[in-house]
């Protein structure tokens, strides 16, 4: 019995992160996520003065991001093929055992998604937790057109594999978490807003040396995760033809 206890520890471990397989495309329709994109809606009309809460136009806006946040969480998951949540997928892409899913390209590919309209009343912004540290951690956030960091709501697909985790800003440890205004004025230039990127497009891939490079760049073009990037791409073009998005 001793002797099992060590298999059944193992077989445990396996079925915890076996479990977290990429989200399906059901996911952000079940009751229960459908009723978190109302809860975040809300939560983003609340950021914005009472007189702009009541305008139709903020609430459709609030509606759309809410419903992007999570809807894209999952897709973007899939995309990537990260079999493995939060610091296990890190691990096995350092390790050259899986090719894509660290805690900034979900950061990057949320804002990609995040940047598909115009917005009016609201703004997506990048923020990063240790930043320069083992345990830097990258998020999007979005916040009131005219306000700033930390009067936010923070978006995390990359924690749960996207299976979206949200936090407002204010009430993380503002020792450890920054605003990013750098990282989003790059990715702002490469993803304007309604940008005509799809889904399957990455801003940066892993060159065969090891270095990541903005996938525009010749170099990257010549790598192994260039290629997957494009098999992807023409591989949505069948799937979800005359649209831009997987979900």
């Amino acid at each position: 019995m001793l002797a099992a206890r060590p298999l059944l520890l193992l077989a445990g471990v396996l079925l915890l992160l076996t479990g977290c397989y990429p989200a399906q495309v059901q996911y952000p329709y079940s009751s229960a996520i459908v009723q978190r994109r109302t809860t975040l809606q809300d939560n983003l009309l609340a950021l914005l003065p009472e007189a702009q809460r009541k305008q139709p136009e903020a609430k459709e806006e609030a509606k759309w991001l809410a419903d992007t946040a999570y809807k894209a969480s999952a897709a973007i998951s899939r995309v990537n093929n990260s079999n493995f949540p939060g610091w296990a997928g890190n691990a096995l892409i350092n390790a050259w055992m899986q090719d894509r899913g660290l805690c900034w390209h979900y950061q990057h590919d949320m804002y990609r998604e995040l940047r598909r309209r115009k917005l009016s009343y609201f703004r997506i912004g990048c923020c990063v937790r240790d930043h320069t540290k083992l345990t830097e951690h990258n998020c999007v956030y979005i916040a009131a057109a005219n306000d700033v960091w930390p009067r936010a709501w923070v978006l995390d697909a990359w924690m749960w594999n996207g299976r979206l985790k949200v936090n407002s800003a204010w009430s993380l440890d503002k020792s450890d978490w920054n605003d990013l205004p750098d990282i989003c004025l790059m990715l702002s230039l490469y993803y304007p807003e309604e940008h005509p990127y799809p889904s399957e497009h990455w801003f940066s891939v892993r060159c065969d040396d090891g270095n990541y490079l903005i996938s525009s760049a010749n170099k990257a073009r010549r790598s192994q995760q260039y290629r997957r990037m494009y098999e992807n791409i023409q591989r949505g073009q069948k799937e979800h033809p005359g649209k831009l998005t997987n979900y």
